[in-house]
C-alpha cells in the first residue's frame, strides 16, 4: 500500500533535482488535460499537458453501447459535443462523427472522442495517466466490465507501471484490485458514500494506495491522519497560484489543474525558494 502519483511517473531531472534538495517528491496532474487552454478530455489537451511537463494527465472512461472505452466525462453528450443522448447509447463509430471540440473554441473544430488505447499510446513514455472511471459505467459485475477492459488495455500497451486507477464508486475500486492486486488505484472520497470516517479507515476498508479529495475538503484533522499512517493524497481541482503554494507548503504529494504549466511554475518557484533557505 502507499503509492503516491510521482511514484508511477517517468523518470524526470526536475524531481530528481528536487529530491536532492531535500524537497518531497509531487505530480503535476493535468485535469482532463490542460482542460484551462483546450477541450477537456481530448487529444488536444492530452499534447498540451505533455507540452506543459505534466508529470501525470487525469482522464475520465465510459463504455459505448459496443462496449469501447472511450475518453469522455458526462454521461450526456450535450455539453461537450454537437450530440444529444447518452454515451452509452451509441456506438463508438457513431460518437466518432460528433465535434468534440467546437464548443471550446472553433479553431478545434472537428476534435473527436478518443478512445482510451488513443490517450494511451499518445502517452506512453512521455506522461503518466490516472484513469477515473465513471460510475455510470459500473456494474456489480466483477468480470467483464470497464475495470477489467482498462486492466488490460494498459498490459497489452506496455504502460502498467505508469498508470492509476480511481473512481468515486466503491465497487470499482474493488473490481481492480480483485482482477489485479498489484494495480495501484486511489479512492476519491465522497461524503454520500464514507460519510465522516476518516482517510485511513476509508483506505483500509477498501485496500487501496491513495486518497483523493477536494480541497476544500482536506483538512488539518485529515491531514494528520494521512500522513500518520503513510497515505498519499493527492488534491483536486486547484487552479489558483495561491492555494496551489498553500497545498505545497501543507506537503500533499499531488495537485490536479486545468493548468499544469501554472502549477510547474509555482512549483518550480517553491524549489528555488526551498534551496535558497536551505
Amino acid at each position: 500500500m502507499a503509492i503516491p502519483y510521482h511514484a508511477l511517473t517517468y523518470p524526470d531531472d526536475r524531481r530528481t533535482s528536487r529530491e536532492a534538495m531535500g524537497c518531497p517528491a509531487f505530480a503535476v496532474i493535468a485535469h482532463r488535460g490542460a482542460s484551462a487552454c483546450c477541450p477537456e478530455n481530448t487529444l488536444s489537451a492530452f499534447r498540451a499537458a505533455i507540452e506543459m511537463k505534466a508529470d501525470m494527465v487525469e482522464l475520465d472512461v465510459q463504455l459505448t453501447a459496443d462496449r469501447e472505452v472511450v475518453v469522455f466525462h458526462d454521461a450526456k453528450l450535450s455539453r461537450l459535443t454537437d450530440g444529444r443522448g447518452m454515451v452509452a447509447d451509441y456506438p463508438f463509430a457513431r460518437l466518432r462523427q460528433l465535434d468534440a471540440g467546437v464548443w471550446f473554441h472553433k479553431k478545434y473544430a472537428g476534435e473527436r472522442i478518443p478512445a482510451l488505447v488513443e490517450v494511451l499510446a499518445l502517452c506512453k513514455g512521455r506522461m503518466a495517466v490516472n484513469i477515473e472511471v465513471k460510475t455510470e459505467a459500473v456494474t456489480d459485475a466483477v468480470s467483464g466490465g470497464i475495470e477489467e477492459r482498462c486492466l488490460k488495455m494498459v498490459d497489452q500497451i506496455g504502460m502498467k507501471e505508469h498508470v492509476v486507477y480511481s473512481s468515486f464508486d466503491p465497487r470499482a475500486i474493488l473490481h481492480f484490485k480483485q482482477i489485479d492486486r498489484e494495480a495501484p488505484v486511489a479512492v476519491l472520497y465522497e461524503k454520500k458514500q464514507h460519510g465522516s470516517r476518516l482517510p485511513s479507515e476509508i483506505v483500509l476498508s477498501l485496500g487501496v494506495d491513495a486518497f483523493n479529495c477536494s480541497r476544500r475538503e482536506l483538512n488539518g484533522t485529515w491531514l494528520a491522519d494521512l500522513k500518520r499512517h503513510g497515505i498519499p493524497v493527492h488534491i483536486y481541482t486547484v487552479n489558483d497560484e495561491k492555494n496551489m503554494r498553500r497545498l505545497l507548503e501543507m506537503g500533499v504529494d499531488g495537485i490536479f489543474t486545468n493548468r499544469p504549466d501554472v502549477l510547474r511554475n509555482v512549483c518550480e518557484e517553491y524549489k528555488g525558494r526551498t534551496r535558497d533557505e536551505g
